[in-house]
């Protein structure tokens, strides 16, 4: 076990914060202004591969074997190759291991901007407004990747180093698969806890849902608007299928009173069609249409077994409806496929953070469900690791106008630095 951290440590590391803060906001602005959407993180991770061997991290870059994605459990069914992408992770060793080891880990993936002309600022400009930081995964999660390196920057600059072994992880692929987290755990790489700073408003998410992702394809049978019903509308029949996965949504989010903690969510299987693309020219009734989306689940429950009852639900919808039956619904899963997770109710790591978070803010860590998926469950369920998500404030995160609030980045900086220095522990360099 380490040493408590005396109070003149935790000024001398608050203070490192503050003093460097700066900086670290201005290599956010950095990041931000670097896209990195799914399969084109590349140039960005190599900007963060760039920082940690300037600080003397030993620096791997690791990407996803594409033939490992059916074998190992902790992988989704992928898209792409991952060719031209790559995850980083930079490890520091103490000479000699006193303290407990520790991973921080962040995704570097950002979702579309949608229409830029609606953003106020243009999404990759990293638009500094008052207390604010605005753009496309300023908060989702580049924010808290910053959060992980300054962190440990601030011990080193206050005059020390860590006892435990550290690896700062910089994964991709986390908004579609969590497959560059999944590639982390299959290459062996584990700790005696992780941290994950997504945008969680400085509270601990203590359990999120399952998820899964589909792709479903309708046919129909094209035909001259003067005649419809001589055809059949592939998008007809894929907004009945749609219609279909609401009512099934419905029956699951009535299973949440079964699940600690979901009974008090409004809508935790949460159902979201994505995207959809169909027909061929608007005076002729649509031949195909693909629609793609993914609905939510509880921890405790196998993803594979959630996919068998909406095919079962859509095979016994078709067996009722002949005319739907001819569209020949094809469904695909594809991108993450993964139960939920949730944390004991207490736990070393999670004291741990208690303690910094209240050292820094003067209170209780508070502590939520999140209904989505988080790369948390990856090392929770798959490498039986403690999972901490816990970072900053962020507002719009997917949305129009997304930014992170500064003094909380600076606040959870503290916190994250504070609990790596404690949980690792620390010596004077």
């Amino acid at each position: 076990m380490t040493e408590p951290l005396s109070p003149a440590d935790i000024d001398r590391i608050k203070q490192a914060v503050e003093a460097n803060f700066e900086t670290q906001v201005s290599f956010l602005q950095d990041l931000v202004r670097t896209a990195s959407l799914r399969g084109e993180e590349a140039a960005v991770q190599a900007t963060v591969a760039r920082a940690l061997v300037d600080r003397s991290y030993d620096v791997e870059r690791f990407g996803v074997d594409p033939e490992a994605v059916d074998e190992h459990p902790a992988y989704s069914p992928a898209t792409i190759d991952y060719a031209d992408t790559f995850n980083v992770s930079g490890i520091k060793t103490p000479k000699t291991q006193k303290g407990r080891s520790l991973i921080l880990n962040a995704h570097t993936d950002v979702v579309p901007t949608a229409d830029p002309s609606a953003w106020t600022y243009p999404p990759f400009s990293a638009t500094r407004d008052g207390d604010w930081l605005y753009g496309r995964g300023a908060g989702d999660m580049k924010a808290g990747l910053v959060a992980n390196i300054f962190a440990v920057d601030a011990i080193e600059a206050a005059g020390f180093r860590l006892t435990g072994p550290l690896q700062i992880q910089s994964v991709v692929d986390e908004e579609t698969t969590g497959n560059g987290a999944a590639a982390a755990i299959h290459r062996g790489y584990t700790a005696d806890a992780v941290l994950i700073p997504e945008p969680t408003d400085e509270q601990l998410v203590f359990a999120n849902a399952g998820v899964i992702k589909f792709k479903i394809t309708t046919r129909g049978v094209p035909a001259h608007p003067r005649d419809p019903d001589s055809g059949l509308s592939a998008i007809d029949a894929a907004i009945q299928l749609i219609g279909h996965l609401k009512r099934l949504e419905k029956t699951w989010n009535e299973e949440r009173h079964k699940h600690a903690g979901f009974e008090n969510l409004r809508n935790p299987a949460s159902l979201n069609i994505g995207t959809i693309s169909g027909g061929e020219w608007p005076s002729s009734v649509p031949f195909a249409c693909v629609f793609e989306g993914r609905i939510g689940f509880f921890p405790g429950e196998d993803p594979w077994e959630r996919a068998r009852e909406v095919e079962d639900s859509i095979a016994a919808l078709l067996s009722e409806d002949a005319r739907l039956a001819r569209s020949a619904p094809t469904v695909e899963w594809v991108g993450t496929m993964q139960a939920g997770y949730r944390l004991a109710d207490t736990s070393p790591a999670e004291d741990a953070l208690q303690t910094a978070h209240g050292l820094v803010h003067n209170g209780d860590l508070g502590r939520y469900i999140m209904a989505c998926y988080l790369d948390a469950t990856l090392f929770a369920n798959h490498a039986g690791i403690p999972a901490l998500t816990y970072g900053p404030i962020a507002e719009n995160i997917h949305g129009i106008d997304e930014r992170v609030n500064l003094p909380s980045l600076k606040r959870i900086t503290e916190t994250i630095a504070l609990f790596t220095a404690s949980w690792c522990g620390i010596e004077t360099a």
